[in-house]
């Protein structure tokens, strides 16, 4: 069974996420298509939000959300703590995103880069593992930030 990746935009995103969720079926995942349907204006907040709760449920192994520039989505996305949306705007930041601190969620502004790039960021984000070890001590510090220590270093 194919992984099932959600993805999800605001009417300014919403061209470039027809093209990623392509992108994503032609390279075989089941795709979760929260919205938009049109380029009809939209509250980003909406549809982050959207996103999140299915990621949090387990409807989907990890999201996609877009935004014109990425930025209001992944903040409504971060709302959730089950969510650990990653603002990238290119390929090794996407690999980062995923291998040091286990994103869940990767947001682009469709504004700000083009198709290829979104591709090329989609692709090392679910193509990428966790890489655990030192990282997870600070991965668990932010879902729960009683483990975070105050003293200053």
């Amino acid at each position: 069974m194919a992984e099932r990746v959600a993805i999800v935009s605001d009417h300014a995103a919403f061209e470039m996420k027809a093209m990623l969720a392509d992108h994503l079926r032609e390279r075989g995942f089941d795709v979760l298509d929260l919205g938009t349907n049109s380029t009809d204006s939209v509250d980003y907040p909406d549809y982050g939000y959207r996103i999140a709760e299915a990621v949090a449920r387990g409807d989907a192994a990890r999201g996609i959300a877009l935004c014109g520039s990425g930025i209001g989505i992944s903040i409504s996305v971060n709302r959730h703590p089950a969510c650990r949306c990653a603002l990238v705007s290119d390929g090794l930041a996407a690999r980062l995103a995923r291998e040091h601190n286990d994103s869940n969620v990767l947001a682009l502004g469709a504004r700000l880069i083009g198709i290829e790039t979104a591709r090329d960021c989609v692709d090392q984000f679910l193509a990428t593992p966790f890489a655990g070890g030192r990282h997870q001590r600070r991965v668990d510090k932010l879902s729960n930030p009683a483990f975070a220590t105050t003293e200053p270093a």
